[in-house]
């Protein structure tokens, strides 16, 4: 028999970080702990982090679903995907910490040459929206940090000040230097998003992420044909459960790029369906975290080294609080290391 429990745990950003949603200062989440009731002391721990306004689970009654979850854990457990599809934060939470349990507890669910640090694993730098001497300011950290790949939030400050700050950035940095990603969040009306779109493409852009909001289908589906900035779907793939679902979406839209968020789509097994989907219609994918703690994080990432994409992974939010979960994940070399010091357990285990 399986037992479980829950602890919310609200994570403090170190500085406000903008996003087309809003500013966030802090940001609530959830560890689960499983076990079993014979062996007490080896527990297995998942993280179910939703993100506000976004999530598909924001719900008021979050906390009730997931007591009754944990209360009822041995009913979850076989059909986890089918019984709890309605909240992938914590199908997503379930399947780490029972991954974690079944390989001793010990924060290794994926046991690769990056958990023995042998390897890293390739991360783009994020620049968050602020003002534009604070986004310089993030940038000058990202090159002496020695990143080629940099992903820039957009779509929260007026389009003309992000334009200067893309302007004066490829002037100080030629265009092969590094590697330009924009996330939109759907922050662009049907209205201009092409005229905006349009005026990007000078600067030599990769990709951009969700420049309109979702749901809006026919009209990504001809963003993504005409547009000379290749598209990248991230809040599209919200909610969709099903395999049909997610062939429908790909085959529709024809995107150039799918951004896979395990806290968001379900888990391991939903995003590799969708990754199995993209390869055969040529889609690119990239896995990013989706602001987890180091719990989460760990997990993703471990997940993320086995699937063997060549492109820079968005795992690089490790650092973003003040108390994290502390863990054996850094950045150096503009990679994601397992190297650290270990794990410290003692607010979880506390709580």
């Amino acid at each position: 028999m399986y037992k479980a429990k829950y602890i919310k745990y609200i994570l403090n950003f170190r500085q406000p970080s903008g996003t087309s949603r809003g500013v966030l200062t802090e940001k609530p989440t959830y560890f689960i702990r499983i076990w079993k009731e014979e062996t007490p002391y080896v527990i297995g721990y998942g993280e179910c982090s939703i993100l506000k306004g976004l999530s598909i689970d924001d719900v008021e009654n979050y906390d009730d679903v997931l007591a009754n979850v944990c209360q009822n854990i041995n009913e979850y457990i076989e059909d986890t995907s089918n019984k709890l599809k309605s909240f992938p934060s914590i199908i997503f939470g379930i399947e780490s910490a029972l991954k974690d349990l079944e390989n001793g507890g010990k924060r290794i669910l994926f046991p690769s040459d990056f958990t023995d640090g042998i390897e890293g694993i390739p991360i783009n730098g994020l620049i968050w929206m602020g003002s534009i001497g604070f986004m310089k300011e993030q940038l000058r950290a990202k090159v002496e940090e020695g990143f080629r790949c940099i992903k820039i939030k957009v779509g929260s400050i007026e389009f003309e000040e992000e334009l200067k700050f893309l302007i004066s950035m490829r002037k100080e940095y030629p265009e092969n230097y590094f590697e330009i990603r924009l996330d939109a969040n759907g922050a662009f009306s049907l209205a201009e998003v092409r005229e905006k779109l349009r005026r990007l493409s000078k600067y030599k852009i990769h990709s951009i992420e969700q420049p309109i909001r979702q749901g809006n289908l026919s009209e990504m589906a001809q963003l993504c044909k005409e547009s000379s900035i290749p598209i990248a779907l991230d809040e599209e793939l919200i909610g969709i459960n099903t395999i049909e679902g997610k062939e429908n979406l790909v085959s529709g839209i024809k995107p150039q790029y799918l951004i896979l968020k395990p806290s968001l789509l379900g888990g391991f097994k939903h995003c590799e369906e969708w990754i199995e989907i993209a390869n055969k219609y040529k889609v690119g994918w990239w896995i990013t975290s989706a602001l987890e703690s180091n719990i989460g994080l760990n997990a993703i990432a471990q997940w993320a080294y086995t699937l063997n994409s060549k492109l820079p992974q968005g795992l690089g939010t490790g650092q973003l609080y003040t108390n994290n979960i502390a863990s054996p994940l850094l950045i150096e070399d503009t990679k994601l290391w397992y190297l650290g010091r270990g794990w410290n357990l003692e607010r979880i285990e506390e709580a």
